[in-house]
């Protein structure tokens, strides 16, 4: 196969002044300099080039933390995004009960009731009053909380004498019946009674969610998608067959943790595969979300003292699950946002050390709630933090009533992560937070949203451009167990590249703008604006 040579690049990270070359093989970064440096060094070979017209080249961005699958379904819900009022969010359901066949589930997410004024959303009998002809689910903007109608609590048998489950709990108001809220596990019997996607509709909505992607300038994702397609099989055959039809996005898949059995049965290491899909660690929960008030935290809520959350596992189930992930050498991968459950998770990673040898870290997940002696316990381990910067646009201020000034120092602390020496990937948890990564990258630096003009959010926390950068690139790549072929832009490297409109370390306001030009994967032109 012919190399590439990429010319009239701008920006190149690590190249020396001047620069604004690079020349491919085979997927690998073979050379850097001037056109002119490498077309003589070329002379006399085949290659085809590549004209990035003065673009912004930056190492390969990849999302370390997302839900592919689910950013492509969301393509076909009602979307909440961006809703500022309950009365709005049961017009938009109204309008799809009257277009929905009798009996159809009515599906939506990403509502958020903090940003509704008053912070209250639709309560059973509401939803009940648009339609009882339809089940109704709608997942809130954390996927840790839900709200259903009658109908939908009909089909998934859940009664107002239904008991609440040790991971979970059903809304109930203060007569005691249901609200139709629905928090964590308890969310189960709902998911078994809903109609499940076909094979090819899976495959449109991971078609959909790469393509996307790469639109944005993403190289690659760190995903956990199993608990939406059902199998290994059918993750890997789908990822297949999307790569054989032209779509050249990475991948490195989490394996929610029972799905492992599975995985063993099939021989699978972590670090298994190729350039395009790896196995990562197995993921698990150890608690909720501060929106839904179902992160664990050591003391109770400062704006809801009868409540300090729901953990997902008692300490001897996470420690056994951690284990078993131990005994097939795989790291594990824990959802761990309030104090409590950061605890829980230290305790069991602890309980079972990760061989030094083992080819990739474990990963604390989102590390939102954190204290000086949790954060001593993470430095000690060999994990990676595995942060969302955009949450800080879409949680603040309201986040500060649940926890209270006490809590507030170590509250989304990622400038005391990185200064403790804790490697931290940057991810958006797409689809509960926007794709873009430059959104990302712009609440990395302000710690505000983007419409707001102060100082940001605790700003003692705010990221350098470049410390943010490294977020989505060197940290993403470490994540992987990748940091010796991915995350930078040297010879010997993979040719990941995000081509982009602007600087983006001029201003924030930048990151806002940038569009990409160009994504290229493993070599590959996985997505040009030109075409």
């Amino acid at each position: 196969m012919p190399g590439i040579l990429f010319t009239n690049g701008r920006g190149i990270q690590d190249a020396r002044a001047g620069a604004n070359s690079i020349y491919t093989e085979n997927g690998i970064i073979a050379a850097i300099g001037t056109k002119r440096e490498l077309q003589l060094q070329l002379a006399g070979r085949d290659y085809r080039t590549v004209d990035w017209d003065g673009g912004y080249v930056l190492p390969g961005l990849a999302d370390s933390h997302l839900h592919l699958g689910m950013q492509g379904m969301k393509l076909d819900m009602l979307d909440f995004t961006g809703i500022t009022s309950k009365e709005e969010m049961l017009r938009l359901i109204a309008e799809h009960a009257r277009t929905t066949p009798p009996g159809g589930w009515i599906l939506g997410l990403n509502w958020n009731e903090n940003e509704f004024r008053p912070a209250e959303a639709p309560h059973k009998r509401e939803l009940d009053e648009i339609t009882d002809r339809h089940p109704v689910f709608l997942t809130r903007t954390c996927f840790h909380a839900y709200l259903g109608n009658s109908e939908a609590f009909r089909l998934a048998g859940v009664t107002e004498s239904t008991p609440d489950s040790p991971s979970g709990a059903y809304g109930r108001g203060a007569d005691g019946g249901l609200n139709g809220w629905i928090y964590e596990d308890a969310s189960l019997p709902f998911a078994a009674v809903q109609p499940a996607p076909s094979y090819d509709a899976l495959k449109g909505a991971m078609r959909r969610a790469c393509q996307h992607a790469l639109s944005l300038g993403l190289t690659g994702a760190h995903t956990e998608d199993l608990r939406l397609l059902g199998s290994m099989d059918t993750m890997l055959r789908i990822h297949r067959e999307l790569r054989e039809e032209g779509v050249y996005f990475r991948t490195h898949q989490l394996l929610y943790y029972p799905f492992l059995q599975e995985a063993e049965e099939l021989g699978l290491r972590p670090g298994d595969g190729d350039e395009w899909l790896r196995i990562g660690a197995v993921k698990l929960f150890s608690d909720g979300a501060i929106g839904g008030r179902t992160a664990l935290l050591a003391r109770p809520y400062s704006d809801a003292p009868h409540t300090s959350g729901i953990a997902i596992h008692t300490q001897a189930r996470l420690n056994e699950i951690v284990a078993a992930a131990r005994r097939s050498a795989f790291p594990v991968a824990v959802h761990a946002i309030g104090d409590a459950a950061a605890d829980l998770t230290l305790t069991a990673m602890e309980s079972a050390p990760l061989p030094k040898d083992a080819p990739l870290p474990d990963r604390f997940i989102h590390a939102q709630v954190l204290n000086a002696a949790l954060v001593e316990r993470m430095r000690a381990l060999r994990l990676i933090a595995d942060i969302q910067p955009r949450f800080v646009a879409s949680d603040f201020p309201w986040v500060l009533d649940r926890v209270g000034e006490e809590r507030k120092k170590y509250l989304y602390a990622w400038r005391k992560l990185l200064a403790a020496g804790i490697t931290c990937a940057g991810g958006s948890d797409a689809p509960i937070e926007p794709l873009n990564p430059f959104l990302g990258l712009h609440a990395a630096v302000t710690r505000r949203k983007p419409d707001e003009t102060h100082s940001g959010y605790l700003p003692e926390e705010k990221l350098t451009a470049a410390e943010a950068l490294r977020l989505f690139t060197e940290g993403s790549a470490a994540a992987a167990g990748e940091a010796h072929e991915r995350g930078r832009i040297a010879v010997g490297m993979r040719a990941d590249f995000t081509v982009i409109d602007r600087d983006i370390s001029a201003s924030a306001e930048e990151m806002l703008a940038a569009e990409a030009r160009m994504t290229v994967v493993n070599g590959k032109i996985a997505y040009s604006a030109s075409r």
